[in-house]
């Protein structure tokens, strides 16, 4: 029989998100409800290598530990619709690996920091990957919404709350 939990895993941050969100509450839920707002990533001297020619792309993708959140839950109330789904048909952050994704824009690259725009992200937050954002591979324009379909252009004005403590 498998052990369906698998294998435990351990990440090690690369570097830290800053970002003018200090509370959970009333910040954006996703990047579009944080068009133009800047933030930094200070990655660790060690790995600032890695950085070469990550200035050649206009977005990154981020992953990152959602270190604020404890616990989770296998439905949720996300805060675009007032009924429950199944953790895994939302973005909410009470997950079971609590891991955040977020494509933003890339300002520049100075040395260990990188300045980034449309920040969505708790300042503070333990950086655990980079990747650059390749329409031809990330943009799939055929595709299916659930039941985001009708309230997805709600995410610009909607900004979080306490719920996912």
């Amino acid at each position: 029989m498998h052990d369906a939990t698998g294998p435990a895993f351990t990440y090690t941050p690369i570097g830290t998100i800053h970002s003018p969100y200090t509370d959970i509450a009333g910040m954006p839920i996703q990047p579009v409800g944080a068009r133009g707002v800047r933030g930094t990533i200070e990655i660790k001297s060690d790995l600032c290598g890695g950085l070469a020619d990550l200035d050649g792309f206009s977005h990154i993708i981020l992953l990152y530990a959602l270190h604020r959140c404890t616990g989770y839950s296998l439905t949720v109330t996300p805060f675009l619709d007032p009924a429950p789904h199944g953790v895994f048909a939302t973005r909410s952050p009470r997950r079971p690996n609590a891991i955040g994704l977020s494509v933003v824009r890339l300002v520049g690259i100075e040395g260990c920091v990188i300045t980034i725009e449309d920040v969505d992200i708790l300042d503070g937050t333990p950086l655990l990957d980079i990747k650059p954002y390749i329409p031809a591979f990330d943009s799939h324009p055929d595709t299916r919404c659930g039941w985001l379909t009708h309230v997805a252009e709600n995410a610009r004005d909607t900004r979080s709350d306490d719920r996912f403590r």
